[in-house]
């Protein structure tokens, strides 16, 4: 829905198609949360120190084997025409006890994704561009972006 909301507006403000997404981090053991949350989840001032204090803090007894969790991004494409195309991507990992790596963003020094022996923070832009919920967003849209555009040809002859 947020993306939704964003990719409309642009549209709307525009007049042209506009692409947008949302994407945050749940944690399984939080029921999900910080979610849509994510960008605040410390408060309206919030910072990415101050959200993964509040993540860790809240994680602080969790063990080891339940610390599962998952960025998540929705991307959302809405067309000149009205047409709408929404994808999801996830990438599964879990939360770390301790913040590794200087790159990235957000929660990315904390978030370790399964197979992979480097968090989101320590990765180079190129392998987390590989693996990320937002690369499997945009890889969803595009199959989808595959099967509309074939449509609209058939539509057209």
């Amino acid at each position: 829905e947020n993306s939704y909301i964003k990719a409309e507006a642009i549209r709307k403000a525009t007049g042209i198609s506009a692409i947008a997404d949302d994407s945050g981090l749940e944690v399984m053991a939080l029921n999900g949360a910080p979610g849509v949350y994510s960008a605040r989840f410390s408060g309206e001032d919030a910072t990415d120190e101050s959200n993964n204090l509040k993540l860790l803090e809240l994680m602080y007894d969790v063990p080891d084997d339940q610390r599962q969790a998952r960025f998540v991004s929705v991307i959302t494409l809405c067309f000149e025409n009205g047409d709408v195309l929404t994808a999801r991507g996830e990438c599964p990992g879990r939360v770390l006890r301790q913040p590794a790596g200087t790159g990235g963003f957000g929660y990315d020094p904390l978030f370790l994704p399964d197979g992979c022996e480097e968090t989101f923070a320590q990765l180079s832009g190129e392998e987390k561009n590989l693996i990320s919920h937002r690369a499997r967003a945009l890889s969803a849209l595009g199959e989808q972006l595959a099967v509309y555009g074939n449509e609209e040809i058939k539509e057209q002859q």
